[in-house]
């Protein structure tokens, strides 16, 4: 058996359950942005040397995997939608919680790139951003998605900004926007 089925040569992709739909169509572009925003996880993940952020961000992208399913079910499809919980939405919070903790972690905006691990994080974080407003506007559309997968990218998208902080602080290296010649407003939760 290959992978090869040219199945989708002519366009169409096939959702789990059976039904066969535009590889343009919102659902695709959904499930599509979790498979890039999990790739660019792993890139962050290779790149930091902390062991206990790797664990975590693997158990993470375990996770995504359930996401993504989720959004690739076909709502009349064959196949049940993968159970996504508000213990799992709890979960993140959780880790959220435990890093804002951390003395200096919410000083100041970020300039992202001051560590390549960071870095990658920063990316992770615009690509969860992106598949969490694709997700919306599937939902827009019309069409249902458990309103525990939008709930979860929110919260992985604040856990992987802080993650970056996290690396940057642990390595020493100050990303933060503004210093004594450049005034202004600090942090804020708006972004």
């Amino acid at each position: 058996m290959s992978i090869a089925t040219k199945r989708g040569d002519s366009g169409e992709t096939g959702l789990a359950g059976g039904v066969r739909v535009s590889k343009g169509h919102l659902r695709v572009e959904a499930y599509g942005t979790v498979d890039e925003l999990n790739t660019f996880m792993g890139l962050a993940r290779i790149m930091n040397d902390n062991a206990e952020m790797k664990d975590l961000v693997k158990s993470l992208q375990r996770e995504l995997f359930k996401i993504g399913s989720a959004l690739a079910t076909a709502p009349n499809g064959r196949k049940p939608e993968p159970a996504i919980t508000s213990e799992m939405v709890d979960a993140l919070t959780t880790h959220v919680h435990r890093i804002e903790a951390t003395d200096g972690i919410l000083a100041d905006w970020s300039i992202p790139g001051e560590h390549p691990a960071s870095a990658a994080f920063d990316v992770a974080r615009t690509v969860c951003r992106r598949a969490e407003r694709q997700a919306v506007r599937l939902i827009e559309s019309g069409e249902a998605v458990n309103p525990h997968v939008l709930a979860y990218l929110n919260r992985l998208s604040d856990l992987l900004w802080l993650l970056g902080r996290l690396v940057e602080k642990q390595a020493g290296v100050s990303a933060q926007l503004r210093d004594d010649t450049k005034p202004g407003a600090r942090w804020s939760r708006a972004w």
